[in-house]
């Protein structure tokens, strides 16, 4: 999606939709055409409402998209917006439309952060994936770009803004495309292969271990999960070297296809389960950011992959495996698999001695039940880094919630047969689950996040696509800017 940078006054630009932002009961400066609708009463200006008027000047259409009430105004709700515009320009048909703020929807926002957001919510509401339909009903054109109209004096600040929305954009859309691979052709050496054509692409070392390599490596946790598949695991290595000192640590869950294992999955839904790499996919989407925008920072990406299958050769409840770092687990659930490839892959970043290590994984069902579908499951071993991440998700729109790691918790994990087991029940099962990983976290600070529930949407919403959400994305790139100091 390309972007552009107009100072022209609205009543110049020509285009077939001009969508301006507006605040509720804001609408005056927009132009006679646009009065004329306000005037009969049927455009209330309430949060997400939309109004539609055929121009008879350059603008083909006018679309107007509340933000909503004037002291309520943020990032998250500015992005909001300009993707609903983006999904109605794309429903319309057209692949290019302008974009504008009137000075009450911007609230507080500066230039540049209001360009980001901006065509952060473009690439949101304008995706589409139809590469897998030979033909798709009632087709509509890709959304090919997007003109931001701004005051002139804006404009050394915006295209500052432009920059990082436009990488965040490419990799917000890398990993959406990428989540909503089915598993026969996103299989874990698929996955390995996007990441070598990053790693490629921008420069980066790549490292992909084989199974013979992850056997060697004594992954026993990781090759567990996998044995049940005929398709082989991969473990993936990415490292990004911008400046200097220890690494950030990014970690996604890659399990490219989830049926439960002997613990097998209600088929009800089960298709669903592709979007089980939606944490790697989101690592690889940051290293994309990375690629475009090369901040002074040094990032390691690690993704364990693998599918998690019934056969005769799967892991079975009762067993008992040796991890990466030399802790047996019983196996009381093949279902819970993620945290068994995890806790490997968290093992392996002890070589890398990281200053901060952030994992996200659709890990359990229960986060959805604690949290619903509008905030991610956020536990960890470092209060100040839980609130560094708590603060990066408010500024990208992908909002965590903290959870406690008390040690009373430990228990629902004791086994009588091994160090520790890999499901302790019902109760609590987010922290059961991030308090397995935390068993195999040594030395450095640490943040789970449990996305589960926001990986994808079952239903189409007012700003965004059914399907994937490309969550982390936006998410990660927040807080290494800022540790970066960009």
């Amino acid at each position: 999606m390309k972007t552009l940078i107009s100072t022209k006054p609205l009543g110049s630009v020509e285009t077939p939709l001009l969508a301006v932002l507006v605040t509720q009961g804001s609408t005056a400066a927009i132009g006679p055409d646009v009065q004329r609708a306000v005037a009969t009463g049927d455009y209330k200006g309430k949060k997400d409402e939309t109004l539609l008027v055929y121009g008879s000047g350059k603008a083909q259409r006018i679309l107007l998209v509340s933000v909503g009430k004037a002291g309520e105004i943020t990032r998250s709700a500015v992005r909001r917006a300009a993707a609903i515009a983006a999904k109605r320009a794309r429903s319309l048909g057209t692949t290019t439309f302008s974009l504008a703020v009137t000075k009450e929807a911007r609230g507080s926002l500066g230039a540049a952060e209001l360009t980001q957001v901006l065509i952060e919510g473009a690439a949101q509401g304008g995706w589409q994936f139809t590469e897998l339909k030979k033909q798709p009903e009632d087709p509509k054109p890709d959304l090919e770009s997007v003109e931001l109209v701004i005051d002139p004096g804006d404009k050394t600040a915006a295209e500052v803004g432009r920059r990082v929305g436009d990488a965040i954009a490419a990799g917000y859309l890398f990993t959406r495309n990428l989540q909503m691979q089915p598993g026969n052709v996103c299989t874990p050496s698929y996955l390995a292969e996007e990441a070598r054509k990053l790693a490629t692409a921008h420069g980066f070392k790549a490292t992909i271990l084989d199974k013979a390599q992850i056997k060697k490596e004594g992954m026993g946790a990781l090759l567990a999960v996998a044995q049940g598949s005929a398709e082989e695991p991969r473990f993936i290595v990415l490292e990004y070297a911008g400046g200097s000192g220890a690494p950030v640590a990014l970690i996604g869950k890659g399990v490219t296809f989830d049926s439960g294992g002997i613990s097998i999955k209600p088929a009800s839904n089960m298709e669903d389960m592709k979007f089980d790499k939606s944490g790697a996919t989101a690592v690889l989407g940051t290293f994309e950011v990375l690629g475009r925008l090369k901040p002074k920072i040094n990032v390691v990406g690690l993704i364990p992959a693998t599918e998690n299958l019934p056969s005769g050769t799967a892991i079975k409840p009762g067993d008992v495996v040796k991890s990466h770092l030399g802790k047996t687990i019983e196996i009381i659930n093949t279902d819970a698999e993620g945290r068994l490839i995890l806790c490997d892959a968290l093992s392996y970043a002890r070589r890398f001695k990281p200053v901060a290590a952030i994992d996200a994984a659709t890990l359990t069902g229960a986060v959805v039940i604690a949290l619903g579908h509008h905030a991610i499951g956020m536990l960890g071993n470092d209060e100040g880094l839980l609130a560094e991440v708590r603060d990066a998700g408010e500024r990208a729109g992908e909002r965590c919630w903290p959870l406690p790691l008390w040690e009373e918790y430990r228990e629902l994990l004791k086994s009588d047969v091994a160090d520790v087991k890999n499901s302790g029940g019902r109760s609590a099962g987010t922290i059961a689950g991030a308090w397995f990983l935390r068993e195999f976290v040594d030395s450095f600070p640490w943040v789970h996040l449990d996305i589960a529930g926001t990986a994808y949407l079952e239903g189409e919403s007012a700003s965004h696509a059914k399907g994937p959400t490309g969550i982390g994305v936006r998410l990660f790139t927040e807080f290494l800017l800022k540790r970066a100091g960009a």
